[in-house]
């Protein structure tokens, strides 16, 4: 069984919207008083001992048959989304296991939900693993491992961003499932079946994160905040926008429109963060998806000059005419004010 990153990794590249392996503080961890929020703490820590998955995650029958009746190109695309989603998931499971692992001595309670987490998380990426398996090709978890870099995050940027994937994680599931709930017709794949209690997996996670926010006010209630929680919506929803955009035809493989499913998700994701982040972001304006088209557009284009352009002089060029519309639009979605949230209106209470 060959693996797909020693297949294709001359053709990988490293790019911001890859899956992330990351790194923290360990030490700024492990001063973190909870206290604040201690009974929140007590009822996620029963949750996640409850393991709600542990009979979920088992093949059944239907996996076993062959797969050789998915054109090419639908399956090109879809092993490409099970490896991204395994890698995702593999990454949250090194990250939640070294915490555990750190916390252990000093904070029991949150090693103790970090080591449950990261449970979860390996039970998605095996899972996930073995689907690809299904096309004779294997995920090589170990290497990637060790051949990936990581990057650094302080704890709160950790807590942020962590935050906002496993809830759009959520959203992304439970949009998926209910619409092949909807048209079983456009389930291609068993693996969407286990898509409606997977995604708790994800929302209790995110509950998770959101607990440890409301534990350290000072990463909620001031200007800096504000600002940082800003960033962080606006760098989740556009990397979302732009992945799916050039992979519409995947979205199109199960029924969806990958524009109005991004919608939805973003949509969705906003309301849940505003229950917890100071702001919300401004999302009903019309301007605010138009700038997230340019963004899609120019950044598909970028891809295909990679690959059409051999004459490195001409590709620069181009490619910095693209960088500045990028970066000209995703400033404008940065302008447009977001909202006060529920959460920061309560707290002003």
């Amino acid at each position: 069984m060959q693996s797909i990153i020693q297949k294709q990794n001359k053709q990988l590249k490293e790019t911001l919207l890859t899956p992330r392996f990351y790194t923290t503080d360990f030490n700024e961890m492990a001063k973190l008083d909870i206290s604040l929020n201690s009974s929140e703490f007590k009822a996620l820590i029963k949750e996640f001992r409850a393991d709600y998955n542990k009979k979920h995650f088992i093949r059944d029958e239907e996996f076993n048959q062959s797969w050789n009746n998915l054109d090419n190109k639908t399956k090109r695309l879809f092993i490409e989304f099970l490896e991204r989603s395994c890698t995702a998931e593999f990454s949250g499971f090194l990250l939640y296991k070294e915490l555990s692992r750190r916390l252990e001595k000093s904070n029991p309670i949150l090693a103790e939900c970090f080591l449950l987490m990261s449970r979860d998380e390996a039970r998605h990426a095996g899972f996930l693993n073995k689907a690809i398996g299904d096309f004779n090709l294997s995920l090589d978890l170990g290497f990637l491992t060790k051949s990936r870099k990581y990057t650094f995050f302080a704890p709160k940027f950790i807590f942020y961003a962590t935050y906002l994937s496993e809830k759009i994680g959520y959203w992304r599931y439970i949009t998926i499932y209910r619409h092949l709930e909807k048209y079983p017709e456009h389930r291609i794949y068993p693996i969407f079946k286990f898509f409606e209690n997977w995604c708790q997996d994800e929302n209790r996670h995110g509950d998770f994160f959101a607990a440890l926010l409301k534990s350290q006010p000072q990463f909620l209630n001031n200007l800096e905040s504000k600002l940082w929680c800003r960033f962080f919506l606006i760098s989740v929803f556009a990397t979302m926008y732009l992945n799916d955009f050039q992979r519409s035809d995947f979205y199109k493989s199960i029924g969806l429109d990958a524009r109005q499913y991004d919608i939805q998700v973003i949509r969705k994701t906003n309301e849940s963060a505003s229950r917890i982040f100071p702001i919300a972001l401004n999302i009903d304006k019309p301007e605010f998806f138009q700038y997230l088209d340019i963004c899609a557009a120019q950044n598909k284009m970028l891809i295909e000059l990679e690959k059409r352009e051999k004459n490195l002089i001409i590709k620069n060029i181009h490619k910095l005419t693209i960088y500045n519309k990028l970066i000209i639009n995703l400033i404008r979605l940065w302008l447009i004010k977001p909202i006060e949230s529920s959460y920061m209106n309560n707290l002003i209470k």
